[in-house]
């Protein structure tokens, strides 16, 4: 009796939204050594703090659902705890906190009015910004969302197929969302108060595109999808911009295909640096405003001010709660032809991962299989300077991270 052997087990490659395809578009070569090559950075000031306020969003808003603790929140008694839990869970992933950010220690209640004000952990950036984002955002939030951190996955045709180089005919690609639901909308509409009125669904609302799509294309329930950004409202011709709304676009297919899904007429995301900008991101908005490169409207009293500020670190401009709320959401109508632009789009990201592993499984160096590409903040920020093409001659002097 002749036996036959045993089949190749079945692979598909599995790709995360964020994770992979915006990392790849950030720069190609940063890509493979740290998500392939398994090489942390020394100094993931993004990353960590894009984790850190997901997180802390996350647990604030099982915290609220749990308690239903009215707004707003204190720092000390309330957001403290859940920033110390997401410090604390982060760590364990190898992610450690930029300590100019954020200062990990643990200060017992009446010893944080001692604290030197730029030694309180209260007056560090990533803090303040978490007790913006829960006490700005979350009262209007929490009470709308359907599901959280809710995991979709979806299998596409793997582009450019080829039987005797392709890994796989099929590909898979993940995220990780929260929903809004049109009842909980509707219904938190219905209740609302001559003096409360609801910001998200009042810029849902004023929002023409998501109107029209409402109207045309929707019969009942639909659902909104949204995710957090811990960064600034990036400027209309910057590459991000295009690649935000790519992600959302996705996120509404891979959605539209599980089971309990409905329609689904835009997604928010939420750039939460904005409410409490940096010195940097002050800079980049003034930039933005100059060159007219920003899709927020702008009251010449804020105008003003931000034009009249010299870049010292020391005197902020005062910004209107409302500018900085505003450029803090953007809703991002899904239509189908953008849909399938996006999802063409992120097949040819994968197209190029896939060459590029190839190349290098064929013996191709890693320089050569892999573009070093990136802007110059990303390229500053790069533990793999030093041995990049790119910044060939450039570095004078090595230093330590």
């Amino acid at each position: 009796m002749k036996l036959q052997s045993r089949s190749k087990p079945y692979f598909i490659p599995e790709y995360s939204l964020t994770g992979d395809l915006l990392s790849f578009l950030t720069c190609n070569l940063q890509y493979r050594y740290q998500n392939k090559g398994s090489l942390p950075p020394s100094m993931p000031i993004q990353l960590w703090f894009g984790e850190f306020i997901h997180g802390v969003m996350e647990e604030a808003y099982l915290k609220w659902e749990a308690e239903q603790l009215p707004f707003p929140w204190d720092w000390e008694t309330e957001i403290r705890p859940i920033e110390e839990m997401i410090d604390q869970r982060l760590r364990a992933s190898g992610l450690y906190p930029p300590l100019k950010q954020y200062n990990p220690k643990h200060l017992p209640e009446e010893e944080i009015g001692k604290y030197k004000t730029e030694d309180n952990p209260y007056h560090r950036i990533a803090s303040a910004r978490a007790e913006a984002s829960i006490n700005v955002w979350g009262p209007d939030l929490f009470p709308l969302i359907d599901s959280a951190e809710l995991l979709i996955k979806g299998i596409r045709d793997m582009p450019n197929y080829n039987e005797n180089h392709s890994r796989s005919n099929h590909y898979s690609v993940n995220g990780i969302i929260d929903v809004l639901s049109s009842f909980k909308i509707e219904n938190t509409n219905q209740k609302t108060l001559d003096s409360y009125q609801n910001k998200i669904i009042q810029y849902l609302k004023h929002n023409e595109k998501f109107n029209e799509i409402l109207k045309e294309k929707v019969d009942n329930e639909y659902e909104i999808i949204i995710d957090y950004k811990g960064m600034k409202r990036p400027s209309i011709d910057n590459d991000n911009y295009r690649h935000h709304e790519w992600q959302i676009l996705t996120y509404s297919w891979l959605r539209k295909h599980q089971k309990d899904a409905k329609p689904i007429p835009a997604g928010i995301i939420f750039y939460l640096n904005e409410l409490v900008p940096s010195v940097e991101d002050l800079k980049a908005i003034q930039e933005d405003i100059i060159n007219d490169k920003t899709d927020v409207k702008i009251s010449e009293e804020d105008k003003e001010a931000i034009m009249r500020w010299d870049g010292n670190p020391k005197y902020y401009p005062t910004l209107s709660n409302k500018f900085k709320i505003d450029r803090s959401i953007r809703i991002i109508p899904v239509e189908e032809e953008k849909e399938e632009t996006a999802l063409n789009e992120f097949d040819s990201v994968v197209n190029n991962i896939e060459s590029s592993m190839i190349k290098e499984k064929e013996g191709s160096k890693i320089s050569e299989a892999w573009i070093d590409e990136a802007d110059k903040r990303t390229c500053d920020a790069c533990d793999f300077k030093a041995i990049c093409d790119k910044n060939k001659g450039k570095l004078n002097h090595m230093t330590v991270p």
